[in-house]
């Protein structure tokens, strides 16, 4: 029998497990993150998932999860989306499975899995974009695998859009990228646009029970596919700072290719895209690059920490 790995991706919403080689991804299940039994329950957690797959021949783990991290310890430290200070987890894998446990950033690890598996074989300079609880990104350039001293390199969603802006990000700091976009913080944003204005008769004023304050990021863009002018105004707002936000990582990175993630960005792909394509030139300086959707859907940061396992 050949060597097997295991790969988890820990994200605030939900957390994936698989098994599988060098060809792929084999079997796979996913949870609702459970945050109801402390730090040690997301451990607990991922150990019981995996021991529901067939783990035969396991020869290492590759883990992509939510940042910050402190990679020199294996732990995540204040994730703005997890109410933990910090979560242990490369010794409790390790000591349970007895197997090579590595971590590194989710979006790091998409990055990679883009790069391996993905849109990206073959590029040496792309980044990977996710659009989702919260916004985060990973990079690749030159051939290398940015991590930075703590493993941190890639948290392009606390870029400042505004330092005096009303929004609060989850870490606590104004006027980041993901104050306004991250899916956690998007009704936030709404709030903030609709403030003195009415919300137009239909679909959105429907969903939302003519209350601003019901407002979630789904009934936003169920809204805006249905076609309510109000909904479509609003995601084109989220669009500009998006926009904002690309042309930042482009500024950065100076990637071929950014591919884009996240539960967001794979339930509404034209709303996504067209806005960040039609309002990205006016912040460049560097050559765009071609911005599209991962072809690896909600299994990216899976396939890269695949490829952190056995490479």
């Amino acid at each position: 029998m050949g060597h097997k790995y295991a790969s988890i991706d820990i994200g605030a919403s939900n957390i994936r497990v698989a098994t599988g080689d060098e060809s792929g991804i084999s079997e796979r299940l996913t949870e609702a993150t459970d945050k109801t039994r402390g730090a040690l329950g997301i451990v607990s957690q991922i150990i019981r998932m995996l021991k529901a797959l067939d783990l035969r021949g396991l020869k290492a783990i590759g883990v992509g999860s939510i940042g910050p991290l402190r990679i020199s310890e294996g732990c995540i430290v204040g994730a703005p989306n997890l109410p933990f200070k910090e979560v242990p987890i490369v010794k409790p894998l390790e000591e349970e499975f007895e197997v090579p446990v590595r971590l590194i950033n989710d979006c790091s690890a998409a990055a990679l899995g883009e790069h391996v598996y993905g849109a990206g074989r073959g590029i040496n300079n792309l980044v990977y974009v996710t659009l989702s609880t919260g916004i985060g990104g990973g990079a690749i350039v030159d051939g290398h695998l940015l991590q930075g001293k703590d493993g941190n390199a890639h948290e392009v969603g606390h870029l400042t859009i505004d330092p005096y802006s009303e929004l609060t990000c989850g870490c606590g700091c104004r006027g980041h990228w993901e104050a306004y976009c991250g899916g956690m913080n998007i009704p936030n944003y709404a709030r903030l646009l609709l403030r003195g204005r009415e919300m137009e008769r239909g679909p959105l004023l429907e969903l939302a029970g003519g209350n601003p304050q019901r407002l979630t990021t789904e009934i936003i863009f169920k809204a805006a596919r249905l076609g309510d002018p109000t909904a479509l105004w609003i995601v084109g707002r989220i669009g500009e700072v998006n926009a904002v936000g690309f042309a930042n990582i482009v500024n950065i990175y100076d990637p071929e290719l950014i591919t884009v993630g996240g539960s967001i960005a794979l339930n509404n792909q034209e709303l996504i895209l067209r806005p960040i394509e039609q309002g990205i030139d006016r912040h460049l300086i560097n050559r765009k690059p071609e911005i599209r959707i991962t072809p690896l859907g909600e299994d990216t940061v899976l396939y890269g920490a695949l490829a952190l396992a056995w490479r």
